[in-house]
């Protein structure tokens, strides 16, 4: 059997990922899921090092990019430099300067942060898939109601979009869970449904997702990897993946998308009227 072709940008890479990422065993999921939360440091990292990362051998790494069709890891790399070349200045040597200087005031904080929103955005801008934005808005604009579902850290997305929706004329609904009641039977026929969600996953916002699906009804996903259970037969995915600092992450990228979908689905419903 012939060796697939390697990917050649990284739309086919995260369908590859995607492709190969069922039934793997327990060392390649690992290097799936590691690759898929940290594609920003694929260009600038070696191969050992991606494999601490993903808690697997080198060996282990090597034989998942063979899987994804490349030659190795230093085919792999390439790919990722010439997405990455625009945006490698090395902010983490950044992050570690203002460390040093004391990252325990207000305005060193603030500084950490803005890079790493920083980064985010340039992983976003990057890596975002163009044919899912554009399926995603093409689906939202004909909805008779966008409901919009996100919990806990997802929830501040969701609700801009309520709030955005709402300041355009656009009928939507926000599932807050609220009581921890379940209003999927609100979900009807020519409805479309926004699920946000990341790692740790919550199950409601998977579950409104299926119900959803199972009825035929368009499904936008905004989560954060290629591995995440959002991603379901049907549903359109839009992947985002924030950059932490402290184990604290913001959600600049995910809210710029969030902007671009509500703006870009509000002019595509305004051009049709």
């Amino acid at each position: 059997m012939n060796s697939p072709a390697a990917p050649r940008d990284i739309e086919e890479f995260n369908d590859r990922l995607q492709a190969v990422s069922a039934d793997l065993p327990r060392r390649m999921r690992q290097c799936a899921e590691y690759l898929s939360e940290n594609m920003d440091r694929i260009a600038v990292s070696t191969v050992a090092e991606l494999a601490a990362g993903a808690e697997v051998q080198p060996s282990a790494m090597m034989r998942f990019c063979q899987m994804l069709g490349f030659s190795g890891f230093s085919e792999m790399q390439r790919l990722f430099r010439s997405v990455y070349a625009v945006s490698l200045p090395d902010y983490s040597d950044r992050l570690s300067n203002l460390r040093d200087r004391g990252a325990d005031s207000p305005s060193a904080l603030l500084a950490e942060f803005v890079d790493a929103g920083r980064l985010s955005l340039e992983r976003l801008a990057a890596t975002v898939d163009a044919r899912s934005l554009d399926e995603a808005v093409a689906k939202l604009a004909q909805a008779h109601t966008i409901h919009l579902i996100g919990l806990r850290r997802s929830f501040p997305i969701a609700s801009y979009l309520s709030y955005a929706f709402e300041k355009m004329g656009i009928s939507s609904m926000l599932h807050d869970m609220t009581g921890q009641m379940d209003h999927r039977h609100a979900l009807r026929e020519g409805d479309a449904l926004i699920a946000i969600t990341f790692a740790p996953y919550r199950q409601e916002t998977v579950d409104l997702a299926q119900a959803a699906s199972d009825r035929g009804l368009p499904v936008v996903a905004i989560t954060d990897n290629a591995m995440s259970p959002l991603r379901l037969p049907g549903v359109v995915p839009l992947l985002v993946a924030e950059v932490d600092f402290g184990e604290f992450r913001a959600l600049s990228a995910t809210l710029s998308l969030a902007i671009t979908l509500a703006v870009s689905v509000g002019s595509r419903r305004n051009a049709a009227k």
